[in-house]
């Protein structure tokens, strides 16, 4: 995704294709601006400068700033849960490398992705109900995740409530990528999944 315009004259590109490269633009000028300033401070204004794009055509997108956040966070929750996806054809494999091949996509995706990260994992608590929603629900498909990874597992089946036990897991998780993004470490999440599942692994032995 990027700022650039797209060329003067003719382009060869269709109606839609304008479209969509305008809306990928604001997107990634509203998650930047919101990444700078935080939410409560970002205006339309931030947006356009940086992409280049006039007030007018921001409306054709967006009602205003709160639709367009929404909007990143929808792409924000996307690509989230696209990290978190396990294809069918992994379904044989033990639990614990596929659960590290996910978290090393996972934290890989949130150090490139910086804006979309802190729009969704710091910035969401200033935008009201509706985007700590959406945050809750790509977080609960997290939940479940780790949840079909550690199924087989004695310690984990003797759990008085192992939904519950998950959930402290993830929650932890969340809060160790909310610390890196507020202190500029990002960088570092690239190391978080194979301490995080060696801890696991300690935790809760598979059979």
């Amino acid at each position: 995704m990027s700022h650039e315009p797209l060329p003067r004259g003719r382009h060869g590109l269709t109606r839609d294709e304008v479209r969509d490269s305008q809306r990928a633009r604001l997107l990634l000028g509203m998650a930047e601006s919101v990444s700078e300033h935080g939410y409560p401070r970002t205006t339309v204004a931030h947006v356009l400068k940086r992409v280049h794009i006039s007030r007018e055509t921001f409306y054709q997108h967006f009602s205003g700033k709160e639709d367009c956040f929404l909007a990143v966070l929808d792409e924000s929750a996307r690509l989230l849960a696209a990290t978190l996806a396990v294809d069918a054809g992994a379904a044989a494999e033990p639990a614990l490398p596929r659960l590290e091949r996910v978290l090393t996509t996972y934290f890989t995706t949130l150090s490139e992705q910086v804006p979309f990260a802190r729009v969704f994992f710091v910035e969401s608590y200033a935008a009201g109900i509706p985007a700590q929603r959406k945050r809750v629900e790509v977080q609960e498909r997290f939940v479940d995740l780790v949840v079909t990874a550690f199924a087989n597992s004695p310690e984990w089946r003797a759990l008085p409530d192992a939904a519950f036990a998950c959930r402290i897991v993830v929650g932890g998780i969340s809060a160790l990528v909310s610390a890196a993004l507020i202190k500029d470490e990002a960088g570092r999440l690239r190391e978080a999944a194979p301490k995080v599942v060696s801890l696991l692994r300690h935790l809760f032995p598979p059979s």
